[in-house]
């Protein structure tokens, strides 16, 4: 299946590396103008690899996503944005007893509300060309229980599965599709890194076992699926959730 988005201005969000990273330059290999977004500086490298742009802001702030929606819309509508920014911004398991408002609001800042701001700042542009896809990375996490074992985390991400079938609905009258990918565990940067090392030999083939395919992805197996739901053969296919795991 050829895909070509020669033309198609994409924002991809969380783009420093790891699946945001290997997002932007599959769009980028593809003709794509792609702004590359993260709250880190090294997304400066992703764009200088798509031939784009970057932007260095935090989701967290909400006068920073109005800023950058002003700048990228002054030269016309978004085609395509990807709200892949998320994480567990370093928190590890603990009980429900110990977690405090501060870490259990900050994993829903990054991973659901900053999904929707930008949404919310891109998506009257769509309307207006009635055309446009957002689609909205979430995790096995957000359909199951969290290897992580952080609340906030699982929490996070079925509410984005939950956001993506509202706006796929509220925005369908527009032509715009809004869908979601639920990935399984991917050695995609290195807080994934180091959660694979903490399972040890036994850990690792057990996760393993329990995969179909008996082996982890890549990051390249998620930009795939982005780039399947924001072609012209996904025409029809809005609010759904598309788990790439390898089978579970």
């Amino acid at each position: 299946m050829q895909l070509d988005f020669s033309g198609k201005r994409v924002v991809v969000t969380g783009a420093a590396h790891g699946f945001g990273k290997a997002i932007s330059l599959a769009f980028a290999e593809r003709g794509a103008h792609v702004w590359s977004c993260d709250i880190r500086d090294d997304v400066m490298e992703t764009a200088t690899k798509s031939r784009g742009e970057a932007r260095v802001f935090d989701l967290r702030n909400h006068e920073a996503i109005r800023d950058f929606a002003a700048d990228v819309l002054a030269e016309g509508p978004v085609d395509i944005l990807v709200n892949n920014a998320g994480g567990v911004l370093g928190q590890v398991g603990q009980a429900i007893e110990n977690v405090s408002p501060e870490q259990w609001q900050s994993i829903f800042d990054v991973n659901v509300s900053g999904a929707f701001y930008l949404s919310q700042a891109l998506a009257p542009a769509m309307k207006e060309q009635r055309s446009g896809r957002i689609i909205n990375i979430s995790s096995g996490a957000g359909l199951g229980i969290s290897l992580t074992g952080i609340q906030a985390y699982a929490s996070a991400k079925a509410a984005l599965i939950g956001l993506t079938r509202q706006l796929a609905h509220e925005l369908g009258a527009w032509q715009i599709t809004v869908n979601c990918i639920a990935p399984g565990f991917v050695l995609s940067n290195p807080t994934t890194e180091k959660q694979w090392q903490s399972y040890g030999d036994e850990g690792q083939k057990a996760l393993l076992n329990n995969i179909a395919l008996k082996r982890l992805g890549s990051p390249d197996d998620i930009a795939h699926g982005v780039l399947f739901f924001a072609s012209d053969y996904a025409g029809w296919i809005t609010g759904q959730v598309l788990s790439i795991d390898g089978g579970k």
